[in-house]
């Protein structure tokens, strides 16, 4: 390498490292869309939160820590942190508390898996709407943990939902992902297993459960945005899967605010899309970030590609071929209409799942199998490990 070209990706290395560059044009996440930012019925929210109990499961998440600081613009009576990392929760709550001197907020360590705890929480301190975002997401993890995927996201789903019914909550909001749409990876499977389970539940008048998808969220904890930037400040390579994969893509601010403008427009049942536009290729993603940091891909930053991880699409869909779609008032949020499971189908499915959780991978598969017929279990593609300009 060159003494210019040394020069100029250690400038540009030292700029990433500085924290006051975080939030210049290279670190700018709304304009990386390559589209508007959603903005949402504020009043509307208004009206569903103000002086409400409001409860958030991973209030230290990505998600759920935003939906917490969104919710707390609107006086709420009492904000319930819940959350089992204990680090992640005292520094949502902490936040809060600073910037809402005085407000009602209530830190709970506990795991959405743990029954009684749940139970307890919900009796004494009594939710009137709950923003259920705890789950694991990663993809290549829960395809070697798939127990722990359902223990997670199927049967602490079920637990959340059972306690928020139990307790009359008015509105149960579930964070769901389009990876649920024709699953081929466990955690989307175990997605739309929960998106099952909340739809039974809601032939009951005394809460509405409702469900958001939506795609990868820029600058969540383990995106490829926070990677990139590392690798980037790193020196490179960047790492990309395959060249041709493609995703949606929304801030953390717009998929925060779907969740509530859903729990407050939703009947019930629904399955709520925010208009994410067109699915962006994260080659280009990885591109655009090298030069925004004044940097050109392979002359100063390298780019390899890896190879697609076990259950991974090349691309995501945000519907199925049985599923049908109608608007809502708000031209940016669409509802997807699917097939409800019955509530024998959902006490045979979780019954099959909870015996399956403990057992070999290949029975906890077929379970899921079982209960999502659309399920489609891939392994990973040819690994491979090439420069940019080899693949060209």
């Amino acid at each position: 390498m060159s003494d210019n070209r040394l020069a100029k990706l250690r400038k540009a290395v030292s700029q990433l490292r500085r924290p006051a560059k975080m939030t210049d044009r290279a670190m700018d996440l709304t304009d990386l869309l390559g589209r508007p930012a959603v903005q949402l019925d504020t009043p509307e929210l208004q009206r569903f939160l103000a002086q409400k109990r409001v409860l958030v499961t991973g209030a230290g998440g990505s998600i759920g820590s935003e939906i917490c600081r969104q919710s707390m613009k609107f006086c709420p009576r009492r904000m319930i942190l819940l959350e089992q990392a204990e680090n992640n929760l005292f520094e949502i709550d902490r936040e809060l508390r600073q910037r809402w001197v005085g407000a009602d907020i209530v830190p709970v360590i506990a795991d959405i898996s743990d029954a009684v705890r749940i139970e307890r929480v919900f009796a004494d301190l009594q939710p009137q709407v709950v923003f259920h975002c705890a789950a694991h997401k990663h993809v290549p993890m829960m395809e070697h943990n798939p127990g722990e995927a359902i223990k997670n996201n199927v049967i602490g789903t079920k637990i959340v939902a059972d306690a928020a019914l139990a307790n009359s909550a008015a509105a149960f909001v579930m964070v769901s992902t389009d990876k649920a749409v024709n699953p081929t990876s466990v955690m989307g499977a175990s997605k739309r297993c929960a998106e099952l389970y909340i739809q039974s539940l809601n032939q009951s008048d005394r809460t509405r459960f409702v469900a958001v998808r939506f795609g990868n969220v820029l600058g969540s904890s383990g995106s490829v945005v926070p990677i990139f930037r590392k690798q980037i400040a790193d020196g490179g390579p960047v790492t990309v899967t395959h060249p041709d994969m493609k995703r949606y893509f929304m801030t953390i601010s717009e998929a925060s605010q779907l969740v509530m403008q859903a729990g407050a427009i939703g009947q019930g049942g629904e399955i709520f899309v925010l208009d994410m536009g067109e699915p962006m290729r994260i080659l280009d993603l990885a591109k655009e970030m090298i030069r925004r940091c004044g940097l050109e891909p392979e002359t100063d930053i390298s780019i390899e590609f890896t190879g697609i991880r076990p259950g991974e699409k090349l691309y995501e869909e945000l519907s199925a071929a049985n599923e049908q779609i109608r608007p809502t008032a708000h031209e940016k949020i669409n509802v997807w209409q699917l097939p409800m499971a019955t509530v024998r189908q959902s006490e045979q499915m979780i019954q099959r799942l909870s015996v399956a959780i403990n057992s070999p991978r290949a029975a906890v598969i077929s379970a899921l199998q079982q209960c999502v017929p659309e399920y489609q279990p891939t392994e990973a593609g040819q690994t491979f490990k090439l420069r940019l300009a080899d693949a060209a």
